[in-house]
C-alpha cells in the first residue's frame, strides 16, 4: 500500500455527489474520499419518507421515490451507508458511476467500486480495503486548526491530552453511570500524572454525561467544550500529545490515529463484532492501546489511508485519463 501526502490535482469539469443520511460521520467519510480524489463534492442528504421509513431499505420497491429524489444527480456518485447503498445500486442501473463507502450488504457488483474497512470482512476485484474509516482530518486542515487554536489552548499544561467523547449508539452505552466512571478515571489521570486535558463531547453525548464531565474536570483545570461557539475538535487533535477516545465511534478513532499522537481507547459497556475487530486490528498494529486510567506514551506514526483510497478511486475509474 503506497501512500503520498501530495494533494491530487482537481479534475476539471468533474462533478461529484456524496449521497448519505444526515449523519455527520457518514457524510464526512464520503466528503473525505471525494476530496482525496481531487473532486469538489456536493451533498445529497437522503431521508426515507413514510411509509418507507418503516421498512428495511432493501424492501423499497422504488428507492429514489422512497427518499424523495426526483431528478437523479449526474457525475460520480459516492454513496455512504446501508440506505444510501440501496439508492446507489438503483442509480447504477440508470448508468451512473457509483462508489459505495462501507459494506453495502448486497452483491458487490452492483457498484463500480466499494471502499470498505478491513473489519467489514469483504473482498472482491472492485473492493478497496482500508485500515481505518475515511475522514477529512487532512494535513492541511489540521495545520490550519493548530494555528487557529494555539492561543486558546496555550494555557494548558504539557503533555496535553485530548479526550474525544461519544455516546450511546445501540451497541455501546455512555449514560450517567458510565459518564461518572469515565470522569473519575480522567480526574485521576489529571491529578496523578499532572497532564493538561481538553475534552470535547460529540452530538451523541447526552447532556447528563456532558454535565458530569464539566463538573468533574473543569475544577481541576481541564478545558471542556460546552458545545457553544467554534468547534475545537480539529484544534484538539492538532495540539494533542496523546488522545483518549471512547470506543463507540470508528470515525473518531480513525481521525485520532491519523495524527502523530498515541491513542488510548476507553472501553464502554456493550458489544459490536465490527468495532471489536477494528480496535483489535489497531492494537495489533500497536497504533492504539487500552485506556486503564493512566496515560501511556510510545512512538507512533500517523495512520491515514484516506489519501491512498482517493488515489485508488482515481486510478481504477481512470479519472486521470488512464484505465
Amino acid at each position: 500500500m503506497t501512500k503520498t501526502p501530495n494533494t491530487p490535482p482537481k479534475i476539471l469539469g468533474a462533478d461529484s455527489w456524496v449521497i448519505a443520511e444526515g449523519l455527520a460521520g457518514l457524510q464526512a467519510q464520503g466528503l473525505g474520499l471525494a476530496e482525496a480524489a481531487g473532486l469538489t463534492p456536493q451533498i445529497l442528504e437522503i431521508k426515507p419518507r413514510w411509509p418507507w421509513s418503516l421498512m428495511p431499505a432493501t424492501a423499497w420497491p422504488e428507492p429514489l421515490g422512497a427518499v424523495g429524489i426526483t431528478k437523479p444527480p449526474e457525475g460520480l456518485l459516492i454513496t455512504v451507508g446501508g440506505k444510501a447503498a440501496v439508492v446507489g445500486a438503483h442509480l447504477k442501473t440508470r448508468g451512473r458511476t457509483v462508489v459505495q463507502v462501507q459494506n453495502p450488504r448486497m452483491a458487490l457488483n452492483k457498484f463500480d467500486l466499494v471502499v470498505a474497512n478491513r473489519h467489514d470482512e469483504i473482498s472482491g476485484a472492485n473492493v478497496i480495503i482500508t485500515r481505518t474509516a475515511l475522514h477529512r482530518a487532512t494535513t492541511a486542515r489540521m495545520a490550519e486548526a493548530k494555528l487557529a487554536w494555539a492561543d486558546r489552548l496555550s494555557h494548558l499544561p504539557r503533555p496535553l491530552v485530548a479526550v474525544l467523547v461519544g455516546g450511546s449508539n445501540g451497541r455501546f452505552r455512555m449514560e450517567h453511570a458510565e459518564g461518572v466512571a469515565f470522569a473519575r478515571q480522567l480526574s485521576q489521570t489529571l491529578v496523578r500524572q499532572r497532564v493538561g486535558m481538553m475534552v470535547t463531547p460529540s452530538r451523541r453525548t447526552s447532556p447528563d454525561v456532558r454535565a458530569v464531565l464539566e463538573h468533574s474536570l473543569r475544577p481541576l483545570g481541564a478545558y471542556v467544550w460546552n458545545m457553544q461557539g467554534d468547534n475545537p475538535y480539529f484544534g484538539m487533535l492538532a495540539h494533542a500529545d496523546l488522545i483518549i477516545v471512547t470506543m463507540d465511534s470508528v470515525s473518531m478513532v480513525s481521525e485520532a490515529v491519523a495524527t502523530s499522537a498515541p491513542v488510548l481507547i476507553a472501553d464502554q459497556p456493550g458489544k459490536s463484532r465490527r468495532i471489536g475487530l477494528f480496535i483489535e486490528g489497531l492494537i495489533k498494529d500497536d497504533r492504539v492501546r487500552r485506556y486503564v486510567g493512566g496515560v501511556d506514551f510510545w512512538p507512533v506514526q500517523p495512520m491515514d489511508d484516506t489519501p491512498w483510497a482517493g488515489e485508488e478511486v482515481r486510478r481504477r475509474l481512470g479519472l486521470d485519463g488512464g484505465g
